[in-house]
């Protein structure tokens, strides 16, 4: 098992997603939002330190940074990456099959949850995460 992240990695990583939400909800530029998706669908694959923000904060702006003992779990980010790859998917298909308004609300959803984290470090996919997997336990433990 890995070390963990720190948990500076992924809030900058939510700042970059959310100026290009932003940018895709301003212009309806959904290739943008084609390349954001393919953002999270690495950082779902081969993890947060793997995904272009990620190496863009571990190689640029980390080295800047005092060194943090913090670290978070790899998982739930891993999962909440996946949620945004999924609304991105759906916002990108939205936009390519000219229903913009399914395009625009994926977007505004994803950039509302990516906001969240970037300006007050609250992670919804994350909480999701660990509230499937709480429920999933208790699921197994009364089928005991």
């Amino acid at each position: 098992m890995s070390a963990g992240v720190d948990p500076r990695g992924p809030r900058f990583s939510a700042w970059v997603t959310s100026a290009v939400l932003l940018v895709v909800l301003a212009t309806g530029w959904w290739p943008l939002l084609a390349v954001q998706a393919a953002v999270f669908a690495v950082g779902a694959l081969a993890g947060v330190r793997m995904s272009p923000y990620g190496v863009l904060h571990r190689t640029l702006i980390a080295p800047r940074l005092q060194p943090s003992d913090e670290r978070e779990d790899e998982t739930p980010l891993r999962f909440a990456q996946a949620v945004g790859f999924a609304f991105a998917a759906v916002g990108t298909l939205g936009f390519a099959f000219g229903v913009p308004a399914v395009g625009l609300a994926a977007t505004a959803l994803a950039l509302a949850a990516a906001f969240l984290n970037a300006a007050f470090g609250f992670c919804l996919g994350c909480q999701m995460y660990l509230l499937i997997t709480r429920l999933s336990n208790k699921e197994v433990g009364t089928a005991r």
